[in-house]
């Protein structure tokens, strides 16, 4: 039997994909949102598809917002787009 890949939707464009292909967005208990890079950070979890531009689909639409039921501060968006980038460099 075919092993079963955990999808999820992106917050950004909606497309469902495997976990493996999207980048976790956490938000802690103490209410800081950042990258999980590992995937098993505790915390509330919201999946973005690995390019800059569903991240900017997410700030537009209000994709993490509604995942976190928080507002989410411009500055916490440009931050995960530099770590975003980092990324895409490595």
């Amino acid at each position: 039997m075919a092993k079963k890949i955990p999808l999820r939707q992106c917050v950004g464009c909606g497309e469902m994909r495997g976990k493996k292909d999207m980048m976790r967005v956490l938000r802690t208990a103490e209410g800081t949102i950042c990258l999980d890079v590992t995937g098993k950070k505790n915390g509330r979890g919201a999946y973005v598809c690995k390019s800059g531009e569903c991240l900017r689909l997410a700030r537009r639409n209000k994709g993490l917002e509604r995942s976190f039921k928080m507002s989410i501060p411009g500055e916490v968006y440009d931050t995960l787009e530099k770590e975003f980038e980092n990324l895409e460099a490595e």
